[in-house]
This record gives C-alpha cells, sequence and structure tokens, in this order.
C-alpha cells in the first residue's frame, strides 16, 4: 500500500505535457504556484522566481522540459511520422499512448508495432526497432483526415497519469526534470518563509535542457547569480543491470546525491556535503569525469551549461535517485525528493551569507 502522497504540485507538474521548446503549460503552472516571489523570465521561456534583493544571488536551477516527439511527416494512410526531442529508446515507445498537443488541442494517438504473430521466426522480434520505423496512429485513414487535426511540427508526449506504488515511491513521465523543478520552487517557497539566506535566493524553472542546456544559459545572463546549485535526476543503482562501479551506490531512500566534478565547484560541494553531515541528511556523492558519448558534457546536466557563462558561475549539483530514466514510469522516492529540499533550505543561509571562498581551488 502506499504510504504517502505526491506533492500536489508536483502531481500537476507531471501531468502537464512540455517537451523541449515546447515547455509553455509546465512553466505556467510553475510560474502560478510562484505567485510569493517576484517573476522574470528569459527570452526562451525559462522562469525565475525570486526573493530577496541583496547579494550575494543562490540560484537553484531545475529543468522544466521533458523529452518528446515532433511530428515531421503524415503518409497518405495519416500515420505521423516523428523525429525525438531528447535521447529514447525505441523499444520504450512500443505499445505507448501518446497526446499530440496541436493548435486545436490535445490528440490521442498510439505508437504500435506488427503484431508478434507475424514477427515469430524473423530477425525482427529479436532486434531492437528503429526510432525512424515507429509512427503514430490516431485513428485516421487518410493523411487528409490527419492534417484535419495535426500539423507538421505538433509534439507528443507519452499520456500517462502518476501512479502511486508500495512505499514511497512513485512513477510518472517527466519526474526527469519536474521533480528538479518543485524543489527549486519549494525550496525557495521555505526560505520565503524565514529559514532562507540573507543574500537573495532564487528558483529558476529553465528551458530547452534535454535539447542542450540552452535555458540555463540564457537565464543566467539574465539573472547573473553568484552562487548556482542544479537539481535534476541521476541513475537509482538498485535496477536491474546497473554497473555500481560506473555510476555508484545510490539508491532508493539514500537522500541527495550531491556531485563532484571538473565542472562542479569544490566549494559548493564541500559546503554541501558538509550541510548533510551537520543535519543528519542521509546522502551519497556522484563523482563525473568526461563522457565518451556527449563530447562536451560531463553531469548531463545544465551545469554543464551554467558553470562557464556569464563570466563563470561557481555551480553545485545535487541530484535525486531515479528508476527507469526517460520513460513513461519514471521511479523517484518521495523521501529522497523531501531530504533534497531539507538540504537546500539548511544550505542556503550559509550560500546567502557570502562568506565561502569560492575563488580557485
Amino acid at each position: 500500500m502506499a504510504t504517502t502522497s505526491i506533492p500536489p504540485l508536483l502531481d500537476e507538474l507531471v501531468r502537464a505535457g512540455g517537451p523541449s521548446g515546447h515547455e509553455g503549460a509546465a512553466t505556467s503552472i510553475w510560474r502560478r504556484a510562484a505567485s510569493f516571489a517576484r517573476l522574470e523570465s528569459d527570452g526562451i521561456g525559462s522562469s525565475i522566481a525570486r526573493v530577496g534583493t541583496g547579494k550575494p544571488l543562490v540560484a537553484i536551477f531545475g529543468h522544466i522540459d521533458e523529452i518528446g516527439l515532433i511530428v515531421t511527416h503524415i503518409d497518405e494512410r495519416g500515420n505521423l511520422w516523428f523525429a525525438p526531442i531528447g535521447v529514447w529508446d525505441p523499444q520504450i515507445l512500443i505499445g505507448q499512448r501518446v497526446t499530440v498537443t496541436t493548435r486545436g488541442g490535445a490528440v490521442p494517438g498510439v505508437i504500435g508495432r506488427k503484431p508478434v504473430h507475424l514477427l515469430i521466426g524473423t530477425d525482427q522480434l529479436k532486434q531492437s526497432p528503429d526510432l525512424a520505423d515507429l509512427c503514430i496512429d490516431i485513428g485516421v485513414a487518410t493523411a487528409a483526415e490527419a492534417l484535419e487535426l495535426v500539423e507538421i511540427g505538433d509534439t507528443a508526449v507519452p499520456t500517462a497519469e502518476p501512479l502511486s506504488l508500495a512505499g514511497d515511491r512513485v512513477v510518472s513521465k517527466s519526474m526527469d526534470n519536474r521533480a528538479g523543478a518543485y524543489i527549486a520552487l519549494e525550496s525557495l517557497r521555505r526560505c520565503a518563509e524565514g529559514a532562507g539566506p540573507s543574500g537573495s535566493f532564487a528558483a529558476v524553472a529553465s528551458t530547452q535542457e534535454e535539447t542542450g542546456f540552452f535555458g540555463a544559459r540564457t537565464s543566467s545572463f539574465a539573472l547573473r547569480p553568484d552562487v548556482a546549485i542544479v537539481v535534476d535526476a541521476c541513475v537509482e543503482s538498485d535496477s536491474q543491470g546497473i554497473d555500481q562501479r560506473q555510476i555508484g551506490i545510490h539508491p532508493f531512500g539514500s537522500g541527495p546525491v550531491i556531485g563532484r566534478g571538473p565542472n562542479l565547484s569544490p566549494a559548493v560541494a564541500d559546503l554541501l556535503i558538509e550541510t548533510a553531515k551537520r543535519e543528519g541528511i542521509g546522502h551519497t556523492v556522484a563523482a563525473y569525469g568526461s563522457s565518451a558519448f556527449f563530447p562536451g558534457e560531463i553531469t548531463g546536466t545544465d551545469a554543464d551549461g551554467l558553470h562557464h557563462t556569464a563570466g563563470g558561475i561557481p555551480t553545485g549539483l545535487v541530484s535525486f535517485p531515479l528508476r527507469y530514466m526517460h520513460s513513461s514510469v519514471e521511479m523517484v522516492d518521495l523521501r529522497d525528493i523531501e531530504a533534497v529540499v531539507r538540504l537546500l533550505v539548511a544550505a542556503g543561509p550559509i550560500l546567502g551569507a557570502g562568506d565561502l571562498e569560492l575563488g580557485p581551488a
């Protein structure tokens, strides 16, 4: 039996569609919840909620976009062919219900495959499908019918409501990284109620992380924070087939995952670790090196875009364990989400005091 309810704001955020570049629905929910703060935005849709006016300015970034699909072609039978927005495992998409967002509203569809009866005895049954071989069926019979509902360039995301599982675990699409956007804003709210830094504190719902960390870069120029902390998902280590030698040990219930690496400020990382120990917040540490698969990326988060922009920003990374990343059943443990909030609220006053030496290590 489920014992903990998903926070209402997080529930609302994960239900909204909002792939990179089309985050409007999720952003509107976040901004409405941020009405207690001063609201700003950058030129590509990232939202900034801010309290306080002094220096230093501590900013918490959580990207608001999710992975999705974009319609690239409509064939004579009305099938919608698509390209990815972000990184997908094609196997994840087979059998998914999807919602296509159009000018006229939401259009339901499904992504199917040739029946298994026709695949038995063929190499296709043993092979992972290619993304280019999958299409969305919206139930029409012709291109003309499809074009009455959908246009080239419309986007789609899986149709998947959040589901509470045993204990404190919840699954949903877009936990990566609506949970991070939720954490950033919830941390700001608690700081605004009296637990915050002596300077000023901002929460940022950054856009277009899944396609290149673009919102974090542009909003950093708009905001010019003195310190940035990125909140994002990391791979939960107890999933079947995970090699803990590669990612470390970060099981559900272990709390915040504090990052260390060449693009992360050692001083910020040390402060976060010391704060977690002092507050009795269980945590683990993740180390990041260069990626052979994604040149120029270290952590695969907005931290990769932040630390070298706007003159250079001392950047920290705090993650929460997530299972089944980049799927419609992304699983989190709500104890970890709450623990990350507690850590950020506890660390805020220290960062906001401006006493931390953030220069060269």
